[in-house]
């Protein structure tokens, strides 16, 4: 199934009965004298401004809160209640309603900063209301949560730069955990105060997004980000068909004749090249490179033989090379042979995306009969950073390997056995080693477990786990464990377990970055019943328990934007599907219970098997990009292919890294279960067409 973004199940509790009513303008006094009492009903900011409250020069304080304080300790009953009743007016728009609740909840020391984080969030985020300065000052000044005050700072940030307010900006300085939005707010800010910004720091921070627009915007208008810096943007935009930040990229870079173009050649690309002629330099130039690109993803054999008649007479020589790497992604995309003699077409000494570099590579790999030096050559053009990448260092090895540099190859190889994943395993097998679970460290000990007991990040993450609210759980607990080292996280990761917050263990676990404490990392939770329903549908229960690490983390309740559902993220229909060839009645309200989840996920994968040649390859890959798809993957080959290179050319990004992880995952469950060594390759075996 899809990948899932995992939704709340809120714990409904008691709503505490009807709270007092205070003028907002009472309350703000009290919260600015320290003294926070009973709510209000009014909106903060029909204050009177009589008294403003004095703006500082830099609110970027470090926070005041201890980190580890003491071991979890009773919440007042009517104050938890309080913030869980803020919790579900937040969810209902009831905003006025959160600054009483904020005033009840003061008493729990866990989760008391909530209902008025929800509330100062809220106002940021509304357009029509005007930035509270004051109350977010009062509140950075009392609240207790340094979590909350990254996030609310964050947020201020971002309603300041929509605002154009870049002076505030300033004032509140940076965050301890940023979102490339927020960085790129703070730095148009320090360019409108300083001007000390260069093109390289905002394009390493830029992402598509409103507060990066605008920043790249400004910069370009400065000349600070010129075409130069644009191009690359721009090509890679095209290339991977994002037309709205394409678009935006070329109202930078483009005149508006030239612009005019880009559209034309966005709706008509061959038409637009038809009225071209004779040689061109500068913005035509570079329309007429983006059109070919266009032109590759709309007509490949019509475009491939226009550019090879007129290529040399409308682009230059490097445009040229890099118009034919435009036809060999897409043919790759399509799983189409041809890719490969494009590309050997295009050369090198050009600049290439990652993103194509790395077909590329694939499409060399796919060859019915492989040629390993030009492997090794695609291999070498990529960036130095992209090279070092434990996937490309495999097949860089095999590359040496086949061309008899056993010694180059066994390097190559033994410098990504750090990497516990699908290549580090292949890359043991290729060692002449089997996959054993490697030796445990120490277990955290029971002072080390009380430590992180007492990490008032991780006390407020635990509590807010405990209410079923995952996503601001999920938030306290990654900027808890924030720098900590080994031993500190595999602590954290312990109290997780013990929790059930099964996704938290093993994420947190897998940060460690010298001991690897496998039993956490590969968890097998549920007392065997995954395993027993597995084998009771003639399926490898390591297999089951590799896909749903993927799949769900073991979080139960998880569900995807596209509606998968449960441990093993089963979509409606195909439950629906499964169910009736089962016999068994279903509904949506049952898509979570974790024996009916089970029982329908592990007979689809099952069924998907069966209709799969019986290859965990193709079945892991028809489980999450469906069966058609992964019959039309197998159908396109010519002759059997290693699975290793099956799984490396899946043209769906998502379905590429999905099946590498349940591989690799299917394979740690397995040596754990059985004790015995392991063979990522005979699992992958060979994909026959």
């Amino acid at each position: 199934m899809q990948q899932h973004s995992q939704a709340t199940g809120a714990v409904k509790r008691g709503i505490p009965g009807q709270l007092r009513r205070r003028s907002a303008q009472a309350l703000w006094g009290m919260l600015g004298s320290g003294v926070l009492l009973a709510g209000c009903a009014e909106s903060v900011q029909n204050a009177p401004a009589s008294r403003p409250m004095s703006m500082p020069q830099g609110v970027a304080m470090a926070s005041s809160a201890v980190v580890y304080g003491q071991a979890p300790r009773p919440v007042p009953q009517e104050a938890r209640a309080a913030v869980v009743a803020a919790r579900s007016a937040m969810q209902s728009r009831q905003w006025d309603a959160l600054p009483g609740y904020a005033a009840q909840a003061q008493g729990d020391h866990e989760l008391g900063s909530y209902p008025m984080y929800w509330y100062l969030r809220q106002m940021l985020n509304d357009p029509a209301q005007p930035v509270p300065t004051q109350q977010i000052y009062t509140f950075l000044q009392q609240n207790k949560n340094p979590y909350l005050e990254n996030r609310l700072k964050s947020d201020w940030i971002l309603a300041s730069a929509k605002q154009g307010d870049f002076d505030t900006i300033r004032r509140i300085g940076s965050v301890a955990s940023r979102t490339s939005e927020v960085d790129c707010a703070i730095l148009q800010a320090r360019f409108l105060g300083n001007g000390q910004v260069s093109a390289a720091q905002a394009l390493a921070v830029f992402k598509p997004g409103d507060a990066c627009w605008s920043m790249l915007q400004q910069l370009t208008a400065a000349k600070v980000v010129t075409y130069e810096h644009l191009e690359p943007l721009l090509r890679d935009a095209v290339e991977y068909d994002s037309k709205a930040s394409a678009r935006r990229y070329a109202a930078l870079a483009f005149s508006p004749a030239g612009l005019s173009s880009y559209d034309a050649i966005m709706a008509n690309p061959m038409g637009w090249l038809a009225g071209q002629s004779g040689s061109a330099d500068g913005e035509l130039q570079e329309l007429r490179a983006l059109a070919f690109s266009r032109l590759a993803r709309q007509d490949r054999d019509g475009g491939s033989v226009y550019l090879e008649q007129q290529g040399g007479a409308l682009l230059s020589e490097r445009n040229r090379q890099w118009a034919w790497t435009q036809f060999g992604l897409i043919a790759a995309l399509n799983l189409e042979a041809r890719a490969d003699g494009w590309y050997r077409k295009a050369g090198q000494g050009f600049r290439l995306s990652d993103y194509n570099h790395a077909w590329r590579t694939r499409m060399a790999l796919r060859q019915p009969t492989i040629d390993w030096k030009w492997v090794e050559q695609t291999i070498r053009m990529m960036g130095a950073e992209q090279q070092k990448e434990p996937v490309w260092v495999y097949w860089y090895a095999r590359a040496r390997a086949a061309q008899g540099d056993m010694g180059g190859a066994t390097s190559a190889w033994q410098s990504i056995l750090y990497d516990h994943g699908f290549y580090g395993q292949l890359a043991t097998e290729a060692l002449g080693r089997k996959i054993s679970v490697p030796p445990q460290p120490a277990e955290p000990t029971a002072a080390e477990i009380n430590k992180a007991m007492t990490h008032e990040g991780l006390q407020r993450a635990i509590a807010l786990f405990r209410l079923g609210w995952r996503p601001e759980a999920v938030g306290e607990w990654g900027f808890a464990i924030r720098g900590m080292n080994d031993r500190e996280l595999m602590a954290a990761a312990e109290w997780a377990l013990r929790e059930q917050v099964y996704d938290r263990t093993i994420n947190t676990s897998m940060l460690t970055k010298n001991d690897f404490n496998f039993r956490q990392r590969y968890l097998a939770p549920f007392e065997g019943r995954v395993s027993q329903q597995a084998r009771a549908v003639g399926v490898d229960p390591a297999w089951v328990y590799g896909l749903i690490r993927q799949e769900s983390r073991f979080v139960t309740v998880a569900r995807s934007s596209v509606g998968a559902a449960g441990l093993m993220q089963v979509m409606p229909g195909t439950a629906q599907l499964v169910a009736r060839k089962l016999g068994l009645s279903y509904s949506a309200a049952s898509a979570h219970d974790f024996d009916t989840n089970t029982l329908l996920g592990t007979s689809y994968l099952k069924m998907t098997l069966d209709d799969l040649d019986g290859s965990q390859v193709l079945a892991t890959a028809g489980y999450n990009a469906g069966p058609n798809r992964a019959r039309r993957w197998r159908d396109s080959l010519t002759q059997p292919l290693e699975g290793a290179i099956f799984a490396e050319t899946i043209p769906f990004t998502e379905t590429r890294l999905y099946v590498k992880h349940v591989i690799s995952n299917a394979t740690w469950y397995a040596a754990s279960f059985t004790g015995q060594s392991q063979s990522i390759v005979d699992r992958l075996g060979k994909v026959m067409p």
